[in-house]
Formats: C-alpha cells, sequence, structure tokens
C-alpha cells in the first residue's frame, strides 16, 4: 500500500509539472497525420484515425446518437491552424458483434472525402499481431491525469505490448481475448486517459490496436491498457471499407 502511495504521488507530481497523457510529452506539429479529433459542439470527445478518405477507425464505445464532427490536420484543438480539414460522419459501422468491451471497434463514414497532405495522411492497417514487448506509440487528445486538464495540444507516449498471459494475470482475468492487445508505460504511469478512447496503437509505424480501456488510474502498470487488435478485426475493417 506503501509503495502504491508513493508511486501514485510522484505521478501527481510530475503531472503538475506538465507530464501528458499520463506521463508523455507534446507531439511535434502534425507529426501524427493520421489523428483524428472527434468532437461535438466543438469538444473532443474521442480520438480516430483516418484509415480510408473518407472512413475514420475509433472505438465502438465511442459511438453517440447525432453526427460527430471529425477534425484532420491539427495539431492545436483551439488553434485555427490553416492544415485543419473538418467533416461530419454520415454513418457509423461499429462492429456487429459490439458489446461493452468485446469488439470495441468502429469505422464511421465522412461525409466527403479528405484531401491528402503533408498533415492530413492515411495510416496503414498492421496485418499481423503485434509481438510481446513491442515498442509503440499512443496518441491523443485526452486529460492529462485523472479528473485532471484536458490539453490543447496533441500529446504522445511510448508504450511497450504485452504478453496475453502477463496481461491477464495483472488484471486477474480468467482468460484474455485473441482480439485484444495490452501495454504499459515505459515507466510508471504512462499511457492513454479519459478522452483518448478510440485513439491509436501503433506499432511499426502501422494501426495495431485501437484503445478500448483502462484502469481506474491512468497508466497504472497494474491494470494494463487494453486495444481491440487491428489485426484481428482486420477482414472485418477492409470488408467495411471495400462495400462503401
Amino acid at each position: 500500500m506503501a509503495v502504491n502511495f508513493l508511486l501514485l504521488l510522484v505521478f501527481v507530481l510530475n503531472g503538475a509539472d506538465g507530464s501528458h497523457i499520463a506521463g508523455g510529452r507534446d507531439a511535434a506539429p502534425h507529426s501524427r497525420p493520421y489523428m483524428a479529433s472527434l468532437q461535438v459542439r466543438g469538444r473532443h470527445k474521442c480520438g480516430a484515425a483516418l484509415v480510408k478518405e473518407n472512413f475514420v477507425l475509433t472505438a465502438a464505445h465511442c459511438k453517440i446518437p447525432g453526427s460527430y464532427t471529425v477534425v484532420l490536420g491539427v495539431n492545436s484543438l483551439s488553434a485555427n491552424e490553416s492544415t485543419k480539414q473538418e467533416f461530419k460522419t454520415v454513418r457509423s459501422i461499429p462492429h456487429p458483434g459490439y458489446d461493452n468491451h468485446s469488439n470495441d471497434i468502429m469505422l464511421l463514414k465522412l461525409n466527403g472525402s479528405a484531401q491528402l497532405t503533408a498533415a492530413v495522411q492515411l495510416i496503414s492497417l498492421k496485418t499481423d499481431r503485434v509481438t510481446t514487448g513491442s515498442r509503440c506509440l499512443v496518441a491523443g487528445w485526452g486529460r492529462l491525469a485523472d479528473n485532471g486538464i484536458k490539453p490543447d495540444m496533441l500529446q504522445e507516449v511510448n508504450v511497450t505490448t504485452l504478453s496475453q498471459e502477463t496481461c491477464r494475470r495483472k488484471w486477474g482475468w480468467a482468460s484474455i481475448a485473441a482480439s485484444k492487445v495490452c501495454s504499459e508505460g515505459e515507466r510508471g504511469f504512462q499511457g492513454p486517459c479519459r478522452g483518448d478512447s478510440g485513439g491509436t496503437l501503433v506499432c511499426d509505424g502501422a494501426a495495431a490496436g485501437v484503445d478500448s480501456f483502462s484502469g481506474k488510474i491512468c497508466g497504472n502498470p497494474d491494470t494494463p491498457d487494453v486495444y481491440s487488435s487491428v489485426s484481428f478485426f482486420g477482414d472485418w475493417i477492409r470488408e467495411v471499407l471495400n462495400s462503401n
């Protein structure tokens, strides 16, 4: 208990001194050109990734009754950047098997096609499963800490993927589905936080996972971050993209 308290104290102090996305950093401007912000009335709700000129990939639990404004090509959520492109979602296509945390993946169709520029680019889909111990990256505009402030600038953090067995043991699960990928920060309390849902786990330059859920404390290594595996759902993703 004392060790956990000290780790949490270090995390809070680091957060007050500029730690981001739970222990991360500011992303270099437009260095993640696939990133999309899903917004409602100008407020960021979830992350997404541009996988086709008129489609973004996100989490099924990000589904809302109405339409999102999808913002591409920005680093800042408040600045009027010349690279900014905005679209409305005209169709939400969650995985047909979505049930709370199961099959938590969704495609959103846009009302137009993004113009590909240096600041707006597609991200490729990883076709093979991520190997254990892979060094990957997560980016987003989620909170900087639990119940903390929301950043204006895009944040990113390096994470390392875990084996299914390690993830299962840490969470205390009886088993873990092959459709999930888990990761933890390279040091304590690093990883996605609230508002980063739907964001992309990028490994080897390709989309490897979609941020699904975390523990009660953002970046807590005792409850690794869990993603929907892009390679596992690859056939479904390509089927939706090709049929639309």
